[in-house]
């Protein structure tokens, strides 16, 4: 029989992996702090519960797709946190983007409680999520915990990849991929704006470049948006990936590493919240590349 999943915090990249965990066949629980995202997934066979504690009460493993640290330490230590029920030897799949040592914290948490904490951040976009195509990291606990817990990883994903006993190995992995994302966002946004500025069809050029040097899905996604300038769908907004930047940063100044682009590329995504555009993808910030240029 199937391990029994809770999983807890339903955004659009959280609805998507529970509802491919249900598609699998897991028998499972879902929170939301709004009650309302959860509706969809109890229509699809899952248990809703009113609390953390509640979701957490029978689960084999709980998933925890959230927005920043303190909400993830709030779900797991908190007075209806999921440690007050959790069963001896489950599993805590961490898959929100945080700092390394906030893993690395909760997972001691897990161990005097006598469960476990494996990090498992994803890379890709809610659509991505919802057709189970996810990368997935994993690192913490010991490799016989990181195999029980793959089975779920993979209705998920594609693909995990194992960073180790460390918990905080893969929320590294995870800072470092957000930042080649935005590094790669800065630099097709200057590309495209010179190409203009020169005279150049921006989006000709975008699929030129596309279908040949960079050729590949994530130039491809992103750079669309950026050629065209539109930026919906919104894969995540860019508060929450300015929120990544940060961590990024922070992460580099701990271990005196200089990373001017992490700067830059925080720097625009700190413009664009401050702009209070609403319902863009977090790629918008490449406008500021433009507008730098007189365009």
């Amino acid at each position: 029989m199937a391990d029994k999943i809770a999983f807890l915090g339903l955004g659009s990249m959280g609805a998507a992996m529970a509802a491919n965990l249900l598609k699998a066949g897991f028998p499972l629980t879902v929170y939301n702090r709004t009650a309302a995202k959860a509706e969809p997934l109890r229509q699809q066979g899952a248990t809703v519960a009113a609390t953390p504690a509640e979701a957490a009460r029978e689960a084999a493993i709980v998933f925890t797709m959230v927005t920043d640290d303190k909400a993830l330490e709030a779900l797991t230590t908190g007075p209806d946190g999921i440690l007050t029920t959790l069963p001896k030897g489950a599993i805590h799949a961490s898959c929100s983007t945080v700092a390394p040592d906030t893993n690395r914290r909760l997972a001691e948490a897990h161990r005097a409680h006598g469960s476990f904490l494996v990090a498992s951040p994803v890379f890709g976009k809610p659509d991505v999520a919802a057709a189970g195509k996810l990368w997935v990291g994993s690192s913490g606990a010991t490799a016989e915990v990181r195999q029980r817990l793959k089975p779920a990883q993979d209705a998920i994903g594609q693909g995990t990849y194992d960073f180790g006993d460390d918990p905080g190995a893969a929320s590294v992995a995870k800072l470092c991929g957000n930042f080649l994302l935005g590094t790669m966002i800065e630099g097709m946004a200057e590309a495209l704006t010179l190409a203009e500025k020169c005279g150049l069809d921006r989006v000709g050029f975008y699929e030129m470049l596309t279908s040949t040097l960079f050729n590949n899905p994530i130039y491809k996604s992103y750079g669309k948006l950026i050629a065209e300038q539109h930026y919906q769908p919104v894969g995540a907004p860019p508060a929450i990936i300015r929120k990544d930047m940060n961590l990024v940063v922070q992460e580099a100044y701990k271990h005196d590493m200089p990373m001017p682009f992490a700067n830059i590329v925080r720097d625009r995504l700190t413009t664009t919240v401050a702009l209070n555009e609403p319902d863009v993808d977090w790629a918008s910030f490449a406008k500021r590349v433009s507008e730098d240029a007189g365009l």
